[in-house]
């Protein structure tokens, strides 16, 4: 787990962009360019060390998951920087350190079926899918939605079903899920969620009533109560939709 000496920078790089243009279509399909493998392995090395990544199987998903595929066109030479980029429609990805504590703190495995809020380009659902056995993912903005979609058919991600939806009541008929990860922050957990975790399941939720003062929360259900663990201040965008009626 993180050091709180390390928050500031984890402050830093969870800072939220502002929007450009999406991904080309064109430029997904080049896999094989050079350097960017070696750019990977070098931002998963830095993580490791700096941030005590130590999930093997979470180590090898983030090594095999070409960021530099989620970001737009403008953006790729700075993929495997450890801080955010916009993403278009006034949304970020997550630096990848988050994305690779919040990836380990779930606790993954291959038999699990796991429930994401906040699709954004598809990279949080494309590290899931080499982990577990299906992702169910829901995206709030339907243009987003439809770009991940197809953005993670085309790289080949089957185990991913991606839909436009407010997330706030989850997706009820896959559920109940093994494992839930927010990527965006309510005010409160919803209640839905957590309904509709498994019993020994864990939840992975950025809460906050603003952005500066948000917490990373760990919930596990045991014995069908909710244990709380704080986890570190962090920044994400706002959950929208239902959940701002509540």
């Amino acid at each position: 787990m993180p050091k709180r000496n390390r928050l500031s920078s984890i402050l830093v790089i969870a800072l939220i962009g502002l929007g450009l243009c999406p991904l080309s279509c064109a430029e997904e399909k080049d896999t094989a360019k050079p350097g960017y493998e070696g750019q990977r392995n070098a931002m998963v090395d830095a993580i490791i060390a700096r941030w005590e990544l130590s999930d093997e199987r979470v180590i090898a998903a983030m090594r095999k998951t070409p960021r530099h595929l989620f970001v737009p066109e403008s953006s790729r030479h700075l993929a495997y920087q450890d801080y955010p980029l916009p993403i278009g429609h006034e949304q970020t990805i997550s630096a990848p350190s988050i994305v690779a504590l919040m990836t380990q703190l779930l606790e993954p495995k291959a038999e699990h079926t796991v429930f994401e809020v906040g699709t954004g380009s598809g990279y949080q659902a494309a590290v899931l899918a080499e982990l577990v056995k299906h992702v169910y993912s829901i995206e709030i903005l339907e243009p987003l939605a439809n770009e991940a979609r197809d953005r993670l058919r085309r790289l080949g991600y089957e185990k991913v079903s991606v839909r436009a939806g407010d997330g706030y009541r989850g997706w009820p008929s896959e559920a109940p899920f093994d494992g839930i990860i927010v990527t965006c922050a309510p005010e409160r957990i919803p209640e839905p969620l957590i309904a509709q975790l498994k019993e020994g399941g864990r939840m992975v939720i950025p809460v906050g009533e603003e952005r500066g003062r948000q917490e990373l929360l760990l919930l596990t259900k045991i014995n069908g109560e909710i244990v709380k663990q704080s986890v570190l201040p962090v920044i994400f965008v706002p959950m929208t939709g239902e959940v701002q009626d509540k």
